[in-house]
Formats: C-alpha cells, structure tokens, sequence
C-alpha cells in the first residue's frame, strides 16, 4: 500500500473512533440524567426502578400530610385515584403544597416501597395541572369506568 494512502486510512480510522467514543459519552451522559414520571399506580406495580431518579405526581390525598414536630420531614400519600403511593420528603414545601392539589415530586423509590422526594414542585394556580399528572388521572380514570 502507498505510505500516502496508509497515512489517510489511518487519519481517518481515528477520527471514526474519536467520534463514536464521543457519541458514546454524550448518550452515557444522556441516558444517566433522564428523569421518567410514574404515576402512582405504575409505582404500585413495580414498574419504577429503584434508586434511580424518577418523577412521580398524582393528587394529594386528603388527610395524609404528617409533619415531623423536631425537623423538616414530611410525609404524605400521592394517588391517582387507583394506587396511592408513600412520599417522603425533607425540606421546606412549596406554597401552594395543599391536600387534594397536583404535585410532582422528583426523587427515587427505597427499598421498602416508599418514594423518597428530593424536590416537590405544586401547581401554580387553580387552573393549572402538571400535564403528566392530568393525562395519568385522565387514563386513570378511563380505565376505572371500564372496569
């Protein structure tokens, strides 16, 4: 082969293997900080990874908040009227925080079945719902009138 050609095919072969050592690393990065919801019920059915980071949302059940008197902890349930699901968050809730409202939560599950939040976010007036938890209440709710 001409030492030409040979010093081309070897240029180019590496940067070929730069490039998909590059892409490699951006969707390694990609995939490690995807953030999927779950709803309540998919939670439920063990179909949320454990220990990974996830979002999960659902309205606030009615009577469920129990603050810890000596900290910031807080527990409370999260439903989409099929499934509810232990959420346990440490830190100051948002405004708007209230029973029977929409939230968000983003954290992952533990080992006993419990969502362990480390960001609540609320909705952000009377109108609104996060639209993952109102397309997850709506199909909710369209299977419930099947059965």
């Amino acid at each position: 082969m001409n030492p030409k050609r040979k010093k081309k095919l070897i240029l180019l072969s590496s940067m070929v293997a730069a490039v998909a050592v590059a892409v490699g690393l951006v969707l390694f990065a990609l995939s490690e900080n995807i953030n999927l919801f779950y709803t309540p019920t998919q939670i439920a059915q063990g179909e949320a990874p454990v220990g990974q980071r996830i979002r999960a949302g659902g309205m606030v059940v009615e009577g469920s908040i129990e603050r810890a008197r000596d900290s910031l902890d807080v527990q409370f349930a999260v439903t989409d009227y099929k499934h509810e699901v232990i959420v346990k968050y440490s830190g100051i809730l948002p405004d708007l925080f209230r029973e029977g409202q929409g939230i968000v939560a983003m954290g992952s599950m533990n080992d006993q079945g419990d969502f362990e939040a480390s960001e609540v976010l609320a909705k952000h007036d009377e109108n609104y719902m996060p639209p993952e938890v109102e397309a997850a209440l709506k199909a909710s709710a369209e299977t419930a009138a099947i059965e």
